[in-house]
């Protein structure tokens, strides 16, 4: 089998995981909520605000860590961007152990 075919096979595989499914139907319900989708654009870039900060040792990582935890709160209270912070966590889980397989079976070349 051609290298090809079979990385388009494991994109259609994808494509019909439930996690997929899932994660795409609650970006869906998301996106329908203007609100929301404002309020977890603001938790992104928190979360990406936060990461830069510890990386560098910044000081403030303390309060945006507070406020990420703040917003994750908040936005776990409702149905909506609950299921979509959950289903964008497996889906990401599962990209992430997609990539591990493939990194782990050409670790030998790459090192």
């Amino acid at each position: 089998m051609n290298i090809y075919d079979t990385a388009n096979k494991l994109a259609s595989e994808i494509k019909q995981s439930e996690e997929f499914s899932n994660y795409k139907k609650s970006k869906e319900a998301l996106q329908s909520n203007s609100e929301l989708k404002t309020k977890i654009d603001k938790f992104d870039k928190l979360r990406v605000d936060m990461q830069k900060a510890m990386l560098k040792g910044e000081q403030n990582s303390n309060e945006l860590s507070v406020k990420l935890q703040n917003l994750y709160t908040e936005l776990y209270q409702n149905e909506t961007s609950k299921n979509y912070l959950e289903s964008e966590m497996r889906f990401s889980v599962m990209l992430t152990d997609i990539n591990k397989i493939i990194s782990e079976a050409v670790k030998d070349v790459m090192g």
